[in-house]
């Protein structure tokens, strides 16, 4: 079916329909260009063209509605119709992580030689998706190679900082917009790009907007990773990390953001951009330790929780053990490097009974756990001949009930929070014993 954008705002193509392409591009239609989204899964682009979404993300879906109804939004699997229509291309395909933390770049290679054979005339060719430095420079040697009309081109790196669950916010009221560019005609392009976004445009080099992607990712979950052994020298003082946490962020030199302690962080983003940059230093000469720890204080605060609960349940084979959440963090379907998928699997390997709950994560949950857990409607019924309940995801809704529904409901008394959603005072009021992270009654 030919695609026909008739919007005199730029045209833009997007190439990739996972998460950052699917909301980059809608929010692009959404400030008033035309703008095709290329992928080469034929069903996801028919469920896409019905309004069947592949993510989850608050909005998103009545966004994509609205601009395909508005004649600014288009999805299609035919990538030279989609390049020839438009002025500039994203690139926000799939970049994984190799086994060795190196970033597998064979879908941006792929991409790159099909944009260089279907160029007609004049573009700009930006990666969006997270890429270590010096690939803007590989995508430029392979358009070069392929481009056998020797059309002009400019490379562009356009870094996302979407959070999942927030994203649409993020892209439209962002606190910067980072672009590197290689001439002062893609600056321009990119200007005109964002100029309906009252945000300020942070012009770079490209190899800089590579660094400041994973350099940002890598500072945030050192944050992270920080605040969580800091919480583990608190348990082991009979401190509060919580009353820690906030006198840091009450230091404007530190900040509160990303001061919560937890049992770790997962998603698609932390987990693989520390594991890149890793790998990215160590080609560049240099051995970065202090995020190899980071690594390790995430994978380790899941294995500090999972022994908590194993310790606490005295002959746990058998038992019916509750869990609420099972996404990376709440508002997001994604179960990718999610803190549930390891504690589940290590209270399964010791013979517990797991009845769960995710208000939209279930069905990417059965994906991973099959048949191994029984997966509730609600809350209320995952406590249900329960001896124990373990919270995994901060949901907003699990925040929400109250401790003496939770007694009632469950058939033992011991609450492992693995996000500190609760109040200890009022939990053990309520004749439970709680166990919480970096807070020791």
């Amino acid at each position: 079916m030919s695609i026909e954008m008739k919007t005199k705002q730029l045209k833009i193509c997007i190439i990739g329909t996972g998460y950052v392409g699917l909301v980059s591009g809608t929010c692009f239609a959404e400030i008033g260009h035309s703008v095709i989204c290329v992928d080469n899964n034929k069903e996801k682009i028919e469920n896409l063209q019905k309004g069947i979404l592949p993510i989850y993300e608050p909005g998103l879906e009545k966004m994509i509605l609205k601009n395909k109804k508005e004649g600014k939004l288009f999805f299609t699997t035919n990538i030279a119709e989609a390049v020839n229509k438009s002025d500039i291309i994203f690139v926000t395909v799939h970049t994984p992580t190799k086994e060795n933390g190196e970033t597998d770049l064979r879908y941006v290679e792929d991409v790159s030689k099909e944009v260089a054979r279907s160029m007609n005339k004049y573009k700009v060719i930006v990666s969006k998706s997270t890429m270590p430095v010096n690939t803007s420079q590989k995508i430029k040697e392979i358009i070069n190679k392929f481009n056998s009309k020797r059309i002009k081109f400019d490379i562009v790196s356009n870094p996302e900082f979407l959070k999942e669950g927030t994203a649409i916010k993020d892209f439209l009221k962002p606190d910067r917009i980072v672009v590197g560019v290689e001439s002062k005609k893609a600056e321009k392009i990119m200007q005109t790009v964002y100029k309906s976004i009252n945000s300020p445009i942070i012009f770079t080099s490209i190899e800089s907007a590579e660094i400041i992607k994973h350099a940002c990712n890598a500072f945030l979950a050192t944050k992270i990773s920080f605040i969580n052994a800091i919480a583990n020298v608190c348990e082991n003082n009979s401190a509060n990390v919580e009353e820690v946490a906030n006198a840091m962020g009450l230091d404007k030199r530190i900040g509160p953001d990303f001061l919560k302690a937890g049992i770790g962080f997962g998603g698609s983003c932390f987990p693989k951009d520390v594991s890149a940059f890793i790998n990215v230093a160590k080609k560049s000469g240099y051995d970065f330790n202090l995020l190899k720890e980071v690594k390790k204080i995430n994978k380790k605060q899941r294995d500090i929780f999972l022994d908590k609960i194993i310790k606490n349940i005295p002959n746990i084979k058998g038992k019916n053990i509750a869990v609420w959440g099972l996404s990376f963090k709440p508002n997001t379907d994604d179960m990718r490097e999610a803190p549930s998928i390891d504690v589940i699997n290590g209270l399964l390997s010791k013979g517990a009974v797991i009845r769960a709950f995710d208000p939209v994560a279930m069905n990417k949950a059965k994906e991973i756990f099959k048949d191994k857990i029984i997966y509730c409607k609600n809350t209320k019924e995952t406590l249900k001949y329960c001896e124990a309940l373990v919270i995994i995801t901060e949901w907003e809704q699990f925040k929400k009930i109250k401790p003496e529904v939770i007694k009632k409901l469950m058939k033992g008394f011991k609450v492992f929070d693995g996000r500190n959603i609760f109040s200890p005072q009022e939990m053990v009021k309520a004749g439970f014993n709680y166990y919480s992270i970096g807070k020791k009654l």
